[in-house]
């Protein structure tokens, strides 16, 4: 029996709380909010449900490239990310994952607009649920999606951590 690749993880402190990023061979996977012992529930269950059935193995060797493009974006040095992403979802969510990465580091677009820009004008609403399903948080920048009158809806990590996110970039935007 061929033993399946591991699913590498390790966790980071942020200027927005602790995250745990997961890495597939192939690229990362997953960036959820929160310390590894907290996060390890909700990557097993993602992977699972995604069909990834990988062993997860905490491994900063598998996860440091990440982490270190991460720090710099805190640290105001890194406005776009350059990882090998490895996307599990419907062809819809990637269309709009994909879609989420063109916006501009500090600036926002409404989910109209992401519909507008997949070609879908009228799934406004599906864009939204794309949104809440986004695995990988930051790097593909679904912080940046906000409500048509301007004000943060919805947000996987908590509105706190989007607006924390919103203003770090504001702080970093001509830097």
């Amino acid at each position: 029996m061929v033993k399946k690749p591991y699913i590498y993880v390790d966790d980071m402190d942020t200027p927005a709380g602790m995250i745990t990023i997961a890495c597939h061979p192939e690229g990362v996977c997953n960036i959820e909010f929160g310390d590894l012992e907290t996060t390890y529930p909700k990557i097993q269950t993602w992977a699972k449900k995604n069909m990834i059935y990988n062993e997860i193995k905490k491994d900063s060797d598998y996860t440091r490239e990440a982490a270190c493009q991460l720090a710099e974006y805190f640290a105001g040095e890194r406005k776009s990310f350059d990882l090998p992403l490895y996307l599990k979802g419907t062809p819809f969510q990637i269309k709009v994952w994909q879609a989420l990465q063109d916006i501009g580091y500090g600036e926002t677009k409404t989910y109209k607009d992401i519909a507008e820009a997949i070609g879908n004008p009228k799934a406004v609403r599906a864009v939204g649920g794309a949104n809440n399903k986004n695995p990988i948080s930051i790097v593909i920048p679904c912080h940046r999606v906000i409500g048509s009158s301007g004000c943060l809806i919805g947000y996987g990590g908590g509105l706190d951590k989007k607006q924390i996110l919103l203003e770090h970039e504001q702080r970093y935007l001509n830097n």
